[in-house]
C-alpha cells in the first residue's frame, strides 16, 4: 500500500482463479481495499520473466482502482448475482469486470467468514455507492504528490489567454476571430472556460446576456480562412416571449457573422442528426458485454454468434455515423468554404467528438502526440466536457453517464489503423489514454468544467491547506510508465514528410470468428441473420449469392455531393500531412481489437498482431541504433544519453497480438459444438442454416 493510501479491509486466503479453461489452476494472496484500489497480493512473487512490457508504475496487474470497476457478480450454488448494497447471504466466489475489460475471479471458500463480510461489502461500498468529489483520491493523492514531475510536458493546456491567441495565430483565424476573457472570475458562466474565442464583431454584452447560450464559440481554423463553430443551444421548453426574443438575439448574431470577412454559415443540430447519449450508452453497454467473458466455455459459446451479437449492439453502426458527420463537416469547411456551427444543448457532448475528429482528418498537427493532447484539452478537458459525469466516477447518476470520449477514441482509433503513417502516436498510446480514465491520481477526467476543478481547488485550501493541490496531469506519461515503455506510444513508421504511396495493409486473419467488423449487412438489423466466417471474398459470394447484392442496394446511400467528395478523395494518392478521410463503407468500421480484445487469451494471434509486429520494428531500430553508436564511437563522437529509450525486446516467438499488455499465453482450442447451440440455432431459416454448417464445418480451419 502506497503511503499515501489507506486501507480499508484486506482478507487473507483468498484464492484468484487464472482466467482459463475451467481447470481452477490459481494462486493464494490477501485481498485489499483502499481508498485509491482494490489489489490481490500474491502469496508467490511472481518472476520478472512474465511481467507486461508495458508496465505500469501505479497500477499492477492484480490492482483495480476503485473507478474502473465496473459490475461485481457472486457466485452462489453455480448461480451468478450481481451484487449491489446490502447483502444478506455472502457469495463463494466474487467476479470483477472492470471498465477496461479485465475480469477478477476470486475464490472465498478458504477464507474466514468474517473477512468474506468485510472483503466484499467494503469493496461493494467503495466501489459502487455515491460518493462526494473531495473523497476521491485525487485529492489524497494532489495533497502528496511530488514536485519533482516532468516539468517539460509541451502540451498547450489552454487555460490561459496567450494560449489561445497563439492557437488563432497557428490556425491564421485571427483576422476574424478575437479571444476574449468576458468570463474571468467566471461572471458569464460556470459552465465556459474562463477564456475563449468569438468572432471579433461579437460584443462582450450579447456574451453576458444568455450566460454564453446563443453565442458562436470558435474551435478551428481551415487554411481557407472557413471556420469550425460550436454553440449551446436555447433550451427547447420555453414560453413565447421568451423564445421570441432569443430567436431575435440568434437572427442579430447570424447576421453580423454571415458579412464579410466571413464565409457563409451552415449550421447543424447534433441533437437531431446524431444518435442521442442513452443510444451511444445502450450500445456501449451492449457491446462491452461481449469482451467481459469469465472463461473458454462462454467465449466459444458466443463465437458462432459472434457477427449477429456484435451487429446486435449497433455500436460499430454509432462509429460509423460519427465519422460521416465528420466528413460532412470536413467537406463544407474544404470543399464549400462554409463556416460550420455545431448546435447542441450544452456543446459539451458530441460537438466535442465532432470538433476533434474534424481537426485530426484536416490538421496535420492534431496527428502528433503534442498536438493531439493540446486538442483534447482544447476541446475536452477546457471546453467543459463532463468527464465527472459522463463517466460516472462519483456514482452520483447512472442516466448522465455515456462513453462519450470513449466513442471520440474508438473514432480516433479507425483512422490509425486505416492510416498508420500519418499518426505519430500509436493505438497502444489511445489503449493506455482510455485506460487513464479510471486513473485518479491525474484531474484531466476527474471534473466536469475548469469551474469545478478551480473552486474545489480553492475551496480546500480555505479550509485545510496553506499550498495548492499539486494536481498532476496525465500527459506527463512519465509518472505511468518509464522510458522503455513509452517507446510503445510512439509510431516508429511515422511518415516524417509526406508520401504518396497509398500503405496497403493485409487485414489479420483470426482462428476464432470474431472477425473485427461485420460483413456487408442492412443498416437495419435483419431479423434473419447468418453466422459465417469471413475467410476470402470468394467464399462469402459463393455462400451468399444474391443476398450480398440485395445487402449492398439496401443501404442507405450518402447524399451525392458526399458520396463524390468522400471517391474523389479515395481515388487519388494519400498526402499523410494533408486531409485524412476514414473509409466507413460496411466492413471498413472495425473492433478496436487492442483495446477490446488484449485480455482474452483465446482471441490471440500467435506471433502476430499489429503491435507485434512494431515491436519487431522497433527491435530493429534498435539494432540500427546500436551500430550508429558504434561508428559514432569510432569518430570519438558524443554519444546521447537517450539511445537505450527503445526497449529491449523478448523472443519475438513469444509475442502475440496480446502484446505489450501480456505476453504469449496458453493455445485455446475450440470445443466441439454441444448440441444445444445447433437447437439455438433452429430458428434461423433453411439456407442460412446450411450455409452455416458449411462455413463452420468445411476444411479444419482450427
Amino acid at each position: 500500500v502506497r503511503k499515501d493510501e489507506i486501507l480499508l479491509c484486506e482478507a487473507s486466503t483468498v484464492y484468484k482463479y487464472i482466467q482459463e479453461d475451467g481447470s481452477n489452476r490459481g494462486t493464494y494472496g490477501k485481498l485489499v481495499c483502499t481508498n485509491f484500489k482494490i489489489a490481490f497480493l500474491d502469496d508467490d512473487s511472481t518472476s520478472d520473466d512474465n511481467e507486461p512490457q508495458l508496465k505500469n508504475k501505479i497500477i499492477g496487474e492484480n490492482d483495480i482502482t476503485l473507478q474502473c470497476v465496473d459490475q461485481i457478480y457472486g457466485v452462489y450454488d453455480e448461480k451468478k448475482k450481481l451484487l449491489t448494497g446490502q447483502l444478506r447471504k455472502y457469495p463463494e466466489k466474487l467476479i470483477i469486470y472492470c471498465k477496461d475489460l479485465r475480469v477478477f475471479n476470486f475464490c472465498l471458500r478458504y477464507t474466514k467468514e468474517e473477512e468474506v463480510k468485510r472483503i466484499v461489502s467494503g469493496i461493494i461500498h467503495h466501489s459502487q455507492t455515491p460518493k462526494l468529489l473531495k473523497r476521491l483520491f485525487l485529492f489524497s493523492y494532489a495533497s502528496a504528490a511530488p514536485n519533482n514531475t516532468d516539468g517539460r510536458n509541451q502540451t498547450v493546456m489552454f487555460d490561459t489567454l496567450e494560449d489561445w491567441r497563439d492557437e488563432l495565430e497557428r490556425t491564421r483565424g485571427n483576422v476574424q476571430y478575437k479571444a476574449v476573457s468576458t468570463n474571468e472570475g467566471y461572471r458569464v458562466s460556470e459552465k465556459l472556460p474562463l477564456y475563449f474565442v468569438v468572432p471579433i464583431c461579437v460584443s462582450e454584452e450579447s456574451i453576458l446576456k444568455y450566460e454564453g447560450r446563443g453565442i458562436p464559440i470558435w474551435c478551428w481554423s481551415c487554411h481557407n480562412g472557413a471556420a469550425l463553430l460550436k454553440m449551446s443551444a436555447f433550451p427547447k421548453e420555453q414560453d413565447d416571449s421568451t423564445s421570441q426574443m432569443q430567436k431575435a438575439f440568434l437572427d442579430g448574431i447570424y447576421r453580423t457573422i454571415r458579412k464579410p470577412p466571413y464565409e457563409l454559415l451552415k449550421t447543424d443540430d447534433l441533437s437531431s442528426s446524431l444518435p442521442s447519449l442513452q443510444e451511444i450508452q445502450t450500445a456501449y453497454t451492449r457491446f462491452k458485454q461481449l469482451f467481459l467473458i469469465d472463461n473458454s466455455t462462454d467465449f466459444w459459446a458466443t463465437d458462432v454468434k459472434w457477427f449477429s451479437l456484435l451487429e446486435s449492439t449497433n455500436w460499430l453502426e454509432i462509429i460509423r455515423r460519427v465519422l460521416k458527420k465528420a466528413i460532412e463537416v470536413v467537406e463544407c469547411l474544404e470543399r464549400q468554404h462554409t463556416n460550420v456551427l455545431l448546435i447542441e444543448e450544452s456543446a459539451t457532448d458530441l460537438c466535442c467528438v465532432i470538433s476533434s475528429l474534424v481537426q485530426v482528418m484536416m490538421d496535420s498537427y492534431s496527428r502528433t502526440k503534442l498536438g493531439f493532447q493540446s486538442l483534447i484539452q482544447k476541446e475536452w478537458v477546457i471546453g467543459g466536457h463532463g468527464f465527472l459525469d459522463r463517466c460516472n466516477h462519483l456514482h452520483r447518476s447512472d442516466k448522465e453517464e455515456a462513453p462519450v470520449f470513449l466513442l471520440l477514441l474508438n473514432c480516433v482509433w479507425q483512422l490509425v489503423q486505416q492510416y498508420p503513417p500519418a499518426f505519430e502516436f500509436t493505438e497502444t498510446y489511445l489503449t493506455v489514454l482510455s485506460d487513464s480514465l479510471y486513473v485518479p491520481i491525474f484531474s484531466t477526467f476527474f471534473f466536469n468544467s475548469q469551474h469545478q476543478k478551480d473552486t474545489t481547488t480553492t475551496g480546500e485550501i480555505l479550509k485545510t491547506q496553506s499550498s495548492p493541490f499539486r494536481f498532476l496531469t496525465v500527459w506527463d506519461w512519465s509518472v505511468q510508465f518509464d522510458l522503455k515503455a513509452q517507446a510503445f506510444l510512439n509510431n516508429p513508421l511515422y511518415a516524417e514528410k509526406p508520401k504518396p504511396e497509398k500503405s496497403q495493409r493485409k487485414t489479420a486473419r483470426f482462428k476464432h470468428q470474431r472477425q473485427l467488423s461485420l460483413p456487408l449487412t442492412q443498416t437495419k438489423s435483419s431479423p434473419k441473420r447468418g453466422f459465417f466466417r469471413e475467410e476470402t471474398d470468394h467464399l462469402i459470394k459463393n455462400i451468399l449469392g444474391k443476398r450480398i447484392g440485395k445487402f449492398i442496394n439496401s443501404s442507405d446511400e450518402p447524399p451525392n455531393s458526399f458520396r463524390e467528395f468522400y471517391d474523389s478523395w479515395h481515388s487519388k494518392p494519400i498526402d499523410y500531412h494533408g486531409l485524412l478521410l476514414p473509409r466507413i463503407d460496411g466492413p471498413e468500421i472495425k473492433v478496436w481489437a487492442q483495446r477490446y480484445l488484449r485480455w482474452i487469451p483465446e482471441a490471440q494471434l500467435h506471433g502476430g498482431g499489429t503491435i507485434a509486429t512494431a515491436a519487431k520494428i522497433l527491435d530493429l531500430m534498435e539494432e540500427v541504433q546500436n551500430l550508429q553508436v558504434k561508428m559514432d564511437e569510432e569518430h570519438s563522437q558524443a554519444v546521447s544519453g537517450d539511445i537505450h529509450a527503445v526497449p529491449m525486446l523478448r523472443n519475438s516467438a513469444r509475442l502475440s497480438s496480446l502484446f505489450p499488455f501480456a505476453l504469449l499465453q496458453r493455445q485455446s482450442v475450440k470445443p466441439a459444438l454441444p448440441t444445444s447451440t445447433w437447437k439455438d440455432l433452429e430458428d434461423e431459416d433453411d439456407l442460412v442454416k446450411r450455409d452455416d454448417e458449411f462455413v463452420d464445418l468445411s476444411s479444419d480451419m482450427l
